[in-house]
């Protein structure tokens, strides 16, 4: 399973950006994709999942900025980011959960890192 991550980029404060991932190869299912950001130096957070079942979550931080959406018949997922703000600068990273053709259990994978860049 490959997941192909694009976006991202360099905005002053205020913009926007987007964010889109699409897992491929043996896939059976897929229950859910997101996007996790990292700085330097601070713990992994979780920004934005969406489920199969089309419910999001969002950490409190993004609510009402970023919007998530997925394709569940391409296996793909977006993230709308409004109102970027400095803080929202890190490496984003997207994951999903997968089950492969002929296995009984669901895997985490992981795409390339995106870099976003906020500028005040």
């Amino acid at each position: 399973v490959q997941l192909q991550a694009c976006g991202g980029g360099l905005v002053q404060a205020g913009g926007s950006l987007r964010l889109s991932c699409a897992a491929s190869g043996s896939i059976f299912s897929v229950n859910t994709m997101g996007w996790y950001r990292q700085v330097p130096g601070k713990q992994r957070e979780l920004v934005a999942t969406h489920s199969r079942d089309g419910s999001t979550n969002y950490v409190d931080s993004v609510m009402g900025r970023f919007t998530i959406s997925g394709d569940n018949g391409k296996n793909t997922a977006h993230l709308e980011m409004n109102s970027l703000k400095p803080e929202d600068t890190a490496v984003y990273s997207c994951y999903a959960r997968v089950r492969q053709i002929g296995a009984t259990r669901w895997r985490n994978y992981w795409g390339q890192g995106t870099e976003v860049t906020v500028s005040s």
